[in-house]
């Protein structure tokens, strides 16, 4: 092949990174960029407006940086018009006008996208060259080996070993503080008065409102609210809002990134998420600033610990869990659930205070935090027994910084114990005491925690005892949640029925949602 072709190096939506592999070892002379914005990907799944809007408008904006620096870009815009666009066909077509010599590629962070990559060596004439992506602290080799032969692959274990490697909040050896976890000391209920500092909020220029219109034309059945639209889309506008979490938010966020707060999206959470999956964000120099926060005295460690841990633990832990189980979880229903996925969680009607402003913030935001994600609409969705790959759907579509790498674990395994115990030693499964103990939610309520049974009581505690009863079998010897069911054996026959008829009943009272949500 002629030295005079030049590379082709496809850049995908979640790799928006200068140090990206495919690019970072490649001059700019005799390399062509190539950025797609496909159809498929956007509708694979009905995403959420401001998720696609803030993928596309991400990419353009990386794009247009790289076109600066001075490297030769071929964007490929969609085209509504042409509703057959695939990461395959756009490749396809810029071999065509490229004539490269090779196509270098990063490995994609999907499952479903590195398939189709696996297949280009057998679809094109020219060298295809996939590059493991080091943006990572853990490789998927790596952590295969870890968690080969073992008896539990729990995140902890794993985590401890991302401490040792990277050396975050280490010390001779051993974990500053004298411990490895504090997460006994992040649990703290809101206070009457929670006064967090308002995040960055980034109007939308003239590149975004392209996107926007884009969106709302070619994606106007999708849900999701495009006013609200002020995610960070440049890597200049990520790093102004992981600037003001250290400086503003970090202090207090061990404390209560548990807590929940009526009409209070951000509290004191990093809301990074969107730019490090994006790749907008380095995770591990964040790392690093929140250490050195920590070390300066502008942060105590149990918050400092909570954030690492968020990243160089669970972040890596669960990617190296997906791939270690891919395709197989995606199938996962160990507790045989079989109930639609009920139509509030679109429309946000219902009478649970908690559930209604979660699905207000994801509907008006694309984000909730990761309380609101596991303990109100996955403790729902849970208790209720709602069927794993609708609820696995609905997380995937709604939340902006949702990719099925990361999704998929979290609920399959965490929320949903789908994968019967691989990921979690227990299903979170709670009662409305949980809720009401680290949130305000329940204040002003139609339903009342301290109300077990019956007209008045919080749903989440009948349907608690509803999904232990019909779990019986497969929980009674777990050790973390056999206790309950001694709990369950003293009550009266009467009060058993009370709760199993009052949890009948909520179930009864569940609307579909109607077909077509996620997927046409």
């Amino acid at each position: 092949m002629s030295a005079d072709k030049p590379i082709l190096v496809p850049i995908l939506g979640d790799q928006l990174s200068r140090t990206l592999p495919s690019l970072s070892g490649r001059t700019k002379d005799d390399t062509v960029v190539l950025m797609m914005e496909v159809w498929d990907e956007a509708t694979y799944v009905k995403h959420h407006k401001q998720k696609i809007v803030l993928i596309f408008s991400a990419m353009r904006h990386f794009a247009a940086e790289l076109e600066d620096a001075g490297w030769t870009v071929d964007y490929v815009k969609l085209d509504a018009a042409d509703n057959a666009g695939s990461f395959t066909g756009e490749v396809a077509r810029a071999i065509e006008r490229h004539d490269p010599r090779a196509v270098h590629v990063t490995e994609a962070g999907e499952w479903r996208v590195q398939q189709a990559i696996e297949e280009w060596p057998d679809k094109f004439d020219c060298e295809i060259e996939i590059l493991p992506d080091d943006r990572y602290i853990c490789a998927i080799p790596e952590f295969r080996d870890w968690a080969e032969d073992r008896k539990t692959t729990r995140m902890e274990y794993f985590y401890r070993e991302m401490r040792k490697k990277t050396g975050l909040l280490m010390e001779n050896g051993d974990p500053m503080g004298g411990k490895w976890n504090y997460d006994h000391e992040n649990r703290e209920p809101p206070k009457n008065s929670m006064d967090a500092p308002q995040r960055p909020l980034f109007e939308p220029d003239a590149v975004t409102r392209e996107v926007i219109a884009l969106v709302e034309n070619s994606f106007g059945d999708h849900f999701g609210n495009l006013g609200s639209f002020h995610w960070p889309v440049t890597s200049e506008e990520a790093e102004e809002t992981a600037d003001a979490f250290f400086l503003e938010r970090l202090p207090s966020f061990g404390q209560y990134q548990d807590a929940m707060v009526f009409g209070e999206d951000d509290l004191f959470h990093s809301m990074l998420s969107t730019s490090i999956n994006l790749g907008l964000l380095d995770p591990l120099d964040l790392c690093r600033r929140a250490e050195k926060a920590y070390l300066d005295g502008d942060a105590p460690i149990n918050s400092v610990e909570g954030f690492i841990r968020q990243i160089i633990g669970w972040r890596e832990y669960v990617r190296g869990f997906y791939w270690l189980h891919m395709p197989g979880l995606q199938e996962t229903n160990e507790l045989d659930a079989h109930r639609p996925l009920p139509d509030f969680y679109w429309t946000g009607d219902t009478d649970m205070r908690c559930l209604s402003d979660c699905i207000r913030s994801t509907h008006d935001n694309a984000h909730a935090h990761h309380i609101q994600r596991l303990m109100v609409l996955g403790n729902f969705a849970l208790l209720a027994g709602i069927v794993p790959q609708d609820v696995e759907d609905w997380f995937l579509v709604v939340y902006a910084d949702a990719y099925e790498w990361v999704e998929l674990p979290n609920v399959a395994a965490m929320i949903l114990y789908a994968d019967g115990g691989k990921l979690a030693t227990k299903p979170y499964a709670a009662s409305g005491n949980y809720i009401n103990k680290m949130s305000d939610y329940c204040k002003e309520c139609a339903y009342s925690p301290s109300v077990k049974t019956g007209e008045g009581a919080c749903p989440f505690n009948p349907l608690y005892w509803h999904f232990m009863v019909r779990n019986r079998d497969r929980l009674e010897n777990n050790p973390r949640v056999g206790r309950v069911f001694s709990t369950w054996d003293r009550m009266s026959e009467e009060r058993r029925a009370e709760y199993l008829d009052s949890a009948e009943a909520v179930l009864d009272g569940l609307e579909p949602a109607k077909a077509g949500w996620a997927r046409d």
